[in-house]
């Protein structure tokens, strides 16, 4: 597996794009310096493998730069997307020491990781870690059941807005913006080919409807990838979702 060991991250953990939404957005100055002795990072290039189904994982990690995907493959061989790994979101699982899916870089990752024995033996020795990500836990969970629903009643439209909805409220809250006021701006980390396979949907689908939400001024384009959202109510509205509910992001 090629990866890059990161020996530092320009300005350490207090000045970490993810600080406030990761595992640690909890912690105090004490339960971080246990932190920092146990991290440290890797980078992956798009397209490289993070780790395969079955494989032993001798750490976690949260994703500080970059989107990768989960995809189980089935015994006959075909593949399906059964995930995406926005920044702050959590790799690994505690207590577990093989993994259940593919992790794939689809864009270039950063991730801050974590000796496994080290980081479950803090959790029980330190509170604010274990809250953090009980609490992401479940927000996995609601989210994975808003994933239900899109892929089992919502529309081709319903789905691609429902996605750019997802991305574009990551990107607001990274950025620690009101996803409310004012445009955002984001490039989409996922080939259409992707969006089409993570949504149970064709490519030549997904280009209609995503050329139909730029036609009908929900979205700009710039190029293939560049996008602008003006209003994130309208596209949530365009997503089957009202402005306060949606998916936990």
């Amino acid at each position: 597996m090629a990866l890059h060991d990161v020996p530092t991250l320009h300005g350490g953990c207090g000045d970490c794009p993810i600080r406030h939404r990761a595992v640690c957005a909890r912690c105090d100055t004490d339960e971080l310096a246990q932190l920092e002795n146990i991290k440290y990072y890797r980078s992956y290039q798009a397209g490289q493998t993070v780790i395969w189904s079955g494989d032993k994982m001798d750490f976690v990690a949260s994703v500080v730069t970059g989107i990768a995907t989960l995809t189980q493959t089935m015994e006959d061989g075909r593949r399906q997307m059964v995930g995406l790994l926005l920044p702050s979101d959590f790799v690994g699982r505690p207590g577990r020491q093989t993994v259940a899916y593919d992790v794939t870089a689809t864009t270039d990752l950063l991730m801050c990781c974590f000796r496994r024995k080290p980081f479950e033996e803090m959790m029980i020795a330190t509170p604010h870690v274990g809250q953090r990500l009980l609490e992401m836990t479940l927000d996995e969970l609601d989210a994975a059941r808003e994933w239900m629903l899109l892929l089992g009643r919502k529309t081709a439209r319903e789905k691609i807005a429902s996605l750019l909805a997802i991305i574009a409220r990551r990107d607001a809250s990274l950025k620690l913006r009101d996803a409310s006021k004012g445009p955002i701006v984001f490039d989409l980390p996922l080939t259409r080919e992707e969006m089409a396979d993570y949504l149970g949907l064709t490519l030549e689908t997904v280009s209609r409807q995503v050329s139909a939400l730029r036609r009908d001024g929900v979205i700009a384009l710039e190029g293939k990838r560049h996008v602008i959202v003006n209003d994130l109510g309208r596209l949530l509205e365009e997503a089957g979702d009202d402005s306060d509910g949606g998916f936990l992001v």
